[in-house]
């Protein structure tokens, strides 16, 4: 989990878990991160390695490539290996580009 916190820090992009309270999102850009499921290696009945699903969900309300590259530059640097997508809002009038990865926690 400290890494992952690192990671978000270098981006320099405003960030939250999962949300923002009420009336405290910031201006796009920003982040919600969330940790949705676990992909845990044991044996034995014992867990050797806890290793957590990531989402990395980066808010713009234009397509802003920059911002993106400078998500996926803190990614690259770290080793990170993820899958992209990305959708229009149309209700909050946001693009949403998610980043998916697992990591050890």
């Amino acid at each position: 989990m400290d890494e992952l916190l690192i990671m978000l820090n270098e981006m320099g992009i405003p960030f939250a878990y999962d949300h923002f309270a009420e009336g405290e999102s910031p201006e796009p850009p920003f982040i919600c991160y969330l940790l949705p499921q676990s992909d845990h290696f044991s044996a034995d009945g014992k867990v050797y390695y806890k290793i957590s699903g990531v989402h990395i969900e980066l808010y713009t309300d234009i397509k802003d490539l920059s911002v993106e590259q400078k998500v996926e530059a803190v990614l690259d640097t770290h080793g990170i290996f993820y899958e992209k997508s990305e959708v229009w809002i149309e209700s909050e009038r946001l693009y949403e580009v998610l980043y998916t990865f697992e990591m050890e926690v």
